[in-house]
């Protein structure tokens, strides 16, 4: 890849909400192998490898995931607040993407690094997944409602680990003229 090019795929890729998600639309699984193997590649100091995945990919998976979101908003939320309607909304991502992927921090047993640096290659390896999507025209979106950081025990996580999030995966249909925006790299650059 030329330098142009990386820096093109890095400035197209975008969060793709789920209200563009083409439903029914499957992903096949070599396309999700890829997406985790290219996340293993992610920088990790003292090759500690702090991510783990829990794919939701069949439908009967990506079910039992909606019904945990639907569920956990049923019991989470105070009766004045609750509606069905938003009930329902709370398990409607993993329904409408292609799969779900229970983003996981696994740090170091010895904990010999501090956490944000294991976080923060876990937040690379899930970068990783998504230049791949952009690279190959999928959607990606990095979701993380309280009931993905309390998932523990629906995802049967080991000691030590945490949810950090589900990173859902689709075809999609988002317009091309919503273009991303940055500020002045100038007003957050100061040389030294």
């Amino acid at each position: 890849m030329t330098l142009s090019e990386i820096s093109h795929l890095i400035k197209s890729r975008r969060a793709v909400p789920p209200k563009f998600y083409t439903p029914g639309k499957s992903i096949d699984q070599d396309t999700i192998k890829q997406l985790i193997e290219n996340a293993n590649w992610a920088p990790t100091h003292k090759r500690t490898e702090p991510w783990r995945f829990k794919v939701f990919h069949s439908e009967e998976s990506r079910q039992k995931l909606s019904d945990y979101l639907s569920e956990y908003y049923r019991k989470n939320t105070p009766a004045d607040q609750f509606t069905e309607e938003k009930m329902k909304g709370a398990g409607a991502n993993p329904l409408r993407a292609g799969a779900a992927i229970a983003i996981v921090l696994h740090p170091d047993p010895a904990a010999n690094l501090p956490e944000f640096e294991e976080i923060a290659s876990v937040a690379m390896a899930v970068q990783n997944m998504w230049l791949t999507c952009a690279a190959i025209g999928l959607g990606g979106f990095w979701s993380t409602p309280k009931s993905a950081l309390e998932s523990g025990e629906f995802l049967q996580l080991e000691a030590g680990e945490r949810c950090l999030g589900f990173f859902y995966v689709a075809v999609h249909e988002m317009p091309a003229e919503i273009q991303g925006q940055r500020g002045s790299v100038e007003e957050k650059t100061v040389w030294v």
